[in-house]
């Protein structure tokens, strides 16, 4: 074996067992699995080119979040701002109008599956939202402190930062978080409370019976549809807003796809059209609280499928409720 596919091989092994948690990591800082994969291999190749260097001054671990972090933040200074279409519908005036983030849905298998377990809340997307809302630096170190739990003086010589300027820049970020995050206790993933929730919604779904849906949502829920700004709280909102979309308004056939994103059940949406097939309308994120669903996410199809190898077209036959 030549040298250089031997020392190619070593490094694959030597960096293996952290990629799933790196592609998480990026994902938590971009919010779109698209510019996260991107982040990764940027952060593999940055970290092969400079492996000869490497003087074990930390782990190996520490190093490459080191370069996985300062490659996000390099893309989130850089990002340009993605054009959002019009909604396809005229939907009611929402009850805010939330800020443009570019935000996608991570499917489980990609995430890493020890922060799933242990850590759902840190991969859920109301949190990954708020992180984009963030400034990039104190993102990181909110993400490097609290979740996956660097030392201040560790996140301090990652980012090029004083111990002081971590402890200041990660209170401020605390503070926003908490202003934008509702904790509560929610059916572990799996469990028998999640999978009846679950089924009751995508029962009452499939039929474009909306009162029964709502009677599923808690008082305070929300719907949001990233890309789009729409967001709607409480039952009577979401229900004006579901009684308007195309599907439910003109009684179409309606078949759901369950898949799992961001540790909790998810349901590809397709409607019946005039030439028999079911054709893709989007990706619904549910997620459960105590006493009900706290948050419907909607996500447009096209990419959000792919990623989740997904068809974008169901055939005729297809059963309700497709695999």
């Amino acid at each position: 074996m030549r040298t250089a596919e031997r020392d190619e091989r070593t490094f694959r092994d030597l960096t293996e067992p952290y990629r799933a948690e790196l592609r998480t990591h990026c994902y938590r800082m971009l919010g779109s699995m698209y510019d996260a994969e991107d982040a990764l291999q940027e952060t593999l190749l940055a970290a092969w080119r400079s492996l000869p260097n490497f003087e074990h001054r930390s782990s190996l671990r520490t190093w490459l979040y080191r370069i996985a972090t300062n490659r996000c933040l390099n893309a989130r200074r850089t990002a340009s701002r993605r054009p959002v279409a019009p909604l396809p519908f005229d939907a009611p005036e929402p009850t805010r109008r939330g800020e443009v983030a570019w935000l996608q849905p991570c499917p489980d298998g990609l995430l890493d599956p020890q922060q799933v377990a242990s850590r759902r809340a840190s991969v859920e997307l109301a949190f990954i939202a708020l992180l984009q809302q963030l400034p990039p630096r104190q993102a990181a170190v909110l993400v490097l402190r609290e979740v996956l739990e660097f030392s201040g003086a560790e996140v301090a010589e990652m980012l090029g930062l004083t111990p002081i300027a971590v402890k200041a820049a990660l209170q401020r970020a605390r503070e926003h978080l908490a202003q934008g995050l509702d904790a509560e206790a929610v059916p572990q993933p799996g469990s028998s409370a999640e999978r009846r929730l679950s089924e009751r919604f995508a029962r009452a779904f499939a039929a474009a019976d909306v009162d029964a849906v709502v009677a599923l949502l808690t008082d305070e829920a929300w719907l949001t549809m990233p890309p789009w700004p729409h967001e709607y709280q409480g039952r009577a909102a979401i229900a004006e807003f579901l009684r308007g979309i195309p599907a439910f308004r003109d009684s179409a056939d309606i078949r759901l796809a369950p898949v799992r994103a961001n540790g909790h059940p998810a349901f590809a949406c397709y409607s019946g059209r005039a030439d028999g097939w079911f054709h893709g309308t989007g990706l619904l994120v549910t997620t459960a609280g105590r006493d009900g669903i706290v948050a419907l996410t909607h996500f447009p199809p096209g990419e959000n499928f792919s990623r989740f190898g997904l068809s974008t077209a169901l055939r005729p036959s297809s059963d309700r409720f497709a695999s």
